[in-house]
């Protein structure tokens, strides 16, 4: 599996040690990511990481191949879409198809950083697993930073299954109000 690794800035060297860097520990969502799926927040999130990597100028945007639907593949992650549109959250969803709430290692990732020079960073990220999962192989977690996320009509149930039952991070959510949609949305497709 080939992970691929945004770098902007000098990470590590003669004029940088490697400490303080911003990263992003990105897991693949190809429905999110690529085709806009408002289902999920990973687009968003990935754009935002982006942003701040660049206007901070130095960082690393780490995204990990193979961890689309949490760790449990494309397939997998499409019946358990069906699963939701039946009316199960995106955490029993999973429980039901026999997999794990959550599949993902970072611990290659983990590696990548360490191979590119991070001793010490800054993790944008609102999920508490991930900062367990990266902090090991000599690395250093200073800060969370978290990122923001945008609730919709098609993500907010999902996103308050992660606050609930995965522990992220996503203050406001139950001030949500249902927004109007715009003509040409994919709405609940995706």
């Amino acid at each position: 599996m080939e992970h691929v690794a945004l770098v902007r800035g000098e990470i590590a060297g003669p004029n940088a040690d490697g400490d303080d860097v911003l990263v992003r520990v990105h897991s693949e969502c190809l429905t999110g990511d690529v085709f806009g799926s408002r289902r999920c927040d990973c687009g968003p999130q990935l754009d935002a990481a982006l942003a701040m990597v660049a206007r901070e100028g130095r960082g690393v945007v780490l995204y990990m191949r193979g961890h689309e639907g949490r760790g449990i593949g494309l397939m997998h992650k499409l019946q358990a879409y069906q699963l939701q549109d039946a009316g199960a959250d995106t955490v029993d969803a999973n429980l039901k198809l026999g997999l794990p709430a959550d599949a993902r290692d970072y611990g290659i990732g983990a590696q990548i950083l360490v191979d590119l020079g991070v001793r010490s960073m800054r993790l944008l990220t609102n999920n508490p697993a991930k900062r367990v999962g990266l902090d090991g192989y000599g690395l250093h977690i200073i800060e969370r930073v978290p990122l923001p996320v945008r609730a919709n009509a098609e993500n907010i149930r999902y996103l308050m299954t992660k606050r609930d039952k995965l522990g992220h991070d996503l203050a406001g959510l139950d001030d949500f109000h249902e927004s109007v949609h715009l003509p040409g949305e994919f709405g609940g497709a995706l």
